[in-house]
């Protein structure tokens, strides 16, 4: 006689354990990203150390503020000076009363940035070795799988098998206590033929959930394409913002003139760079190495000051660049809005290797424009305009860039 062996519990109950470890995962791997979001919206206002960007440093600035406070400040810096708060007030007076922007976050977002803030302000700051984590050019190492939760998965795997263990021999001591006969061995294959019949309902459920984790995966796999942060390509000349703009305190539009006029900041000529370079013919870090690829290219002899007839171009390799679909002018932001080049391009002034610091996508400008207060005051090119929108949204209403139609879609996509 043939007894036919019904879907173990056993099994259900494993595999139920699974897809919940599955899900748990997916969960706590959807969590806020908090480095993502700080170079996101942060870095182009503040830096993780002491030195001031446009607003304050952000080293140890859980010990300045209560968590509350830094949250509320995220989401509406202006509604807290307004409401008269002494440190909200204080910090806007002493940044020469620049508005920092709100930001549509969620209290576990901002919660997030500020733990990475903070895990970044407690690393000791060391020189790292030539392809150390942190060096130049080295590639930082992914966070790996908790071995807490390795160490819960193994044991709780160990522990089925040995619960499955014992249910098996007590249930072959109870059929030899009622006479009733040994099943026939069935195959692992009709054993899991046998569990799918018993278990459609949970086999659909499962297939419902990886459908939707996976289309949640790649929708947020397809959403990076195109964005470069932290692109720092190695250029034909070795060229030092840290030593140019920080340290000899040359203004970016010195360089890029473009910038205040026209659509494209512009790539400095070599000629530009033969203004200084004629007379510093050696640098403090490359000494006469980098500056004479300057020579090379104009086909300068720095001896007899004399250029010669066979010039070549620098193949400079564009760090910044927006897809050909978006159209983007630099001097109305420059000019008109007033906006500091760091606002997008980040603490350069810091940098040795110019990175792409912004992510430069439409949802990051959309969110710019969504939280910028337009700069009324002496603005006279719009000030018909303006008076039309004090009129419609109130005297001391927050003018910000999508009321002057910001988020067209002609403004950007002609």
């Amino acid at each position: 006689m043939k007894v036919s062996v019904p879907a173990s519990p056993f099994q259900t109950a494993f595999l139920s354990f699974f897809v919940l470890i599955f899900i748990t995962l997916s969960q706590a791997q959807a969590q806020p990203d908090g480095a993502a979001l700080f170079k996101a919206q942060c870095a182009q206002c503040h830096s993780l150390g002491d030195n001031k960007i446009i607003g304050p440093g952000l080293k140890n600035v859980h010990t300045r503020h209560d968590e509350a406070w830094l949250i509320s400040w995220t989401k509406n810096s202006q509604a807290m000076i307004k409401a008269g708060d002494p440190a909200a007030v204080k910090l806007f007076e002493d940044y020469n009363k620049v508005a920092m922007p709100s930001f549509a976050l969620t209290d576990d977002e901002i919660k997030a940035i500020f733990a990475y803030v903070k895990a970044e302000g407690e690393k000791v700051p060391a020189a790292p070795a030539a392809g150390a984590p942190g060096a130049p050019g080295a590639v930082a190492a992914e966070p790996g799988f908790p071995w807490v939760m390795w160490s819960v998965i193994t044991t709780l795997v160990i522990l089925f098998m040995v619960l499955g263990k014992v249910k098996g021999g007590l249930e072959r001591a109870l059929r030899a206590k009622q006479g009733i006969p040994e099943p026939e061995p069935v195959t692992s294959k009709q054993a899991s033929k046998n569990w799918i019949r018993g278990n459609k309902k949970l086999i659909a459920v499962i297939m419902v959930i990886l459908v939707f984790w996976g289309s949640v995966k790649g929708w947020n796999s397809l959403a990076t394409i195109g964005v470069y942060t932290d692109y720092a390509p190695e250029q034909p000349i070795k060229f030092s913002h840290k030593l140019h703009v920080g340290q000899n305190g040359i203004s970016c539009v010195y360089c890029h003139s473009g910038a205040e006029k026209s659509r494209h900041a512009n790539i400095p000529s070599p000629n530009v760079c033969m203004n200084c370079h004629k007379y510093v013919q050696e640098g403090p870090v490359y000494g006469k190495e980098e500056i004479s690829k300057i020579y090379a290219a104009l086909d300068y002899d720095p001896n007899t000051g004399v250029y010669g007839p066979n010039p070549k171009p620098i193949q400079w390799i564009q760090v910044h660049n927006l897809p050909d679909l978006a159209y983007f002018n630099h001097a109305q932001h420059v000019t008109v809005a007033g906006l500091d080049c760091a606002t997008c391009h980040g603490d350069v002034k810091d940098m040795d290797v110019v990175k792409q610091v912004s992510p430069l996508t439409m949802g990051w400008c959309i969110d710019c424009h969504r939280t910028t207060e337009v700069k009324t005051e002496g603005n006279e090119y719009y000030t018909e305009l303006h008076d039309k929108l004090k009129a419609k949204y109130g005297a001391d209403a927050k003018i910000t860039v999508d009321k002057i139609g910001g988020l067209e879609c002609a403004r950007c996509h002609y």
